[in-house]
């Protein structure tokens, strides 16, 4: 029993780090301009890239009748086109290599009967996620193959919070196989702490949700000051660019971009709360590194976000704050299922107390 827990830890969390990897590795192809350079979606003949001259013209020729070539790219080389090529060949393949190694673990453990069927709808859902997440991926690439040169932000942003969501599902998946999921006698007393560690999370997924309309906007260009923008705290007609008013708050890279810089003082000050309730409910100790995780993710992710901003958003800074968001995630949700399980320190001690004093 033990050795196939392990195994099945081992292939939930292998397959959550590739998925955190090509979170980032979207990114790196984001911000390179890579992710329009293969025009097709061949399931199945898209595994190899082109292995002659006369394929890789072609394929160079497919990309020359794309808006992002005729309109950014019109002095593109084929060199400098197999480059972005590679880029988005790369992660095409590791998202092929992703869902095999999901699939094909899954069906040994189910035909082994190590995954009982009972308990397999959580894994068939992250199976039917893999599915949706490969159609949301082309999705979103043939929004800028017709007349604009650049992806469509909502599909960017579903495309990522569907990524996440994959490795949020193998992650809490996993901690249950480590941690169990016996609820600790005081539950009734954990309920505001788990109401509002729920809120945290919901609070971070808007923001991460905003950190995907900011890229597919390219908004964090709008403006390389802080905490002014434009020498403003609030600059005048943030909601007032196109009507009706609440289509700024989506659509326009001023706007998105500073709705995103201080909605990540209202994920500090969630956390915050759950670390003083959590003090508070008496049972800090048992949740405390991941609080402690939480509360100086938070911080590094602020700065971070300043200086994307301040340093005109480098590759290299972006990728960092990128991942540092996927961390914050992973901590939010160690915090929720700790908070939810894990059994009070005190009342540990009070179990081991009258065995010592039977020993005496």
């Amino acid at each position: 029993m033990e050795r196939s827990k392990k195994a099945i830890n081992i292939w939930l969390f292998s397959v959550g780090f590739l998925v955190v990897f090509l979170v980032v590795f979207g990114g790196w192809v984001r911000l390179t301009r890579s992710g329009l350079s293969i025009v097709e979606w061949k399931v199945i003949t898209g595994i190899l890239p082109p292995l002659t001259q006369e394929a890789w013209e072609q394929e160079f020729a497919d990309y020359q009748q794309t808006p992002e070539f005729q309109i950014i790219n019109q002095t593109m080389t084929l060199s400098d086109y197999e480059f972005i090529y590679y880029n988005e060949y790369i992660h095409r393949l590791v998202a092929r290599l992703t869902g095999l190694i999901y699939v094909l673990p899954l069906f040994y453990f189910l035909w082994k009967g190590i995954i009982p069927w009972r308990r397999s709808g959580v894994y068939l859902l992250i199976g039917l996620g893999f599915a949706l997440q490969g159609f949301l991926g082309w999705y979103m690439v043939s929004s800028g193959l017709v007349d604009r040169p650049s992806v469509s932000h909502y599909r960017l942003t579903a495309h990522l919070l569907a990524a996440l969501t994959l490795l949020a599902l193998c992650f809490w998946a996993g901690l249950n196989n480590v941690y169990g999921t016996e609820r600790p006698s005081d539950r009734p007393q954990r309920r505001g702490a788990q109401a509002l560690a729920v809120l945290m999370v919901a609070v971070l997924v808007v923001q991460i949700s905003y950190g995907g309309l900011v890229a597919g906007l390219k908004a964090g260009h709008a403006s390389s000051t802080w905490p002014l923008m434009f020498g403003h705290l609030i600059p005048p007609g943030l909601l007032s660019y196109v009507e009706p008013w609440w289509k700024n708050l989506l659509e326009v890279p001023v706007t998105v971009h500073y709705v995103h810089r201080w909605f990540a003082f209202v994920v500090l000050t969630a956390v915050l709360l759950v670390y003083w309730v959590a003090r508070k409910k008496g049972f800090y100790t048992a949740v405390r590194s991941g609080i402690l995780w939480m509360l100086g993710l938070v911080c590094l992710q602020i700065t971070l976000g300043v200086s994307v901003i301040w340093f005109r958003v480098p590759v290299w800074l972006a990728l960092v704050h990128q991942g540092t968001a996927i961390a914050l995630l992973l901590a939010a949700l160690f915090l929720n299922h700790r908070i939810r399980y894990a059994p009070l320190v005190v009342q540990a001690a009070t179990a081991v107390k009258p065995a010592s004093a039977a020993a005496d």
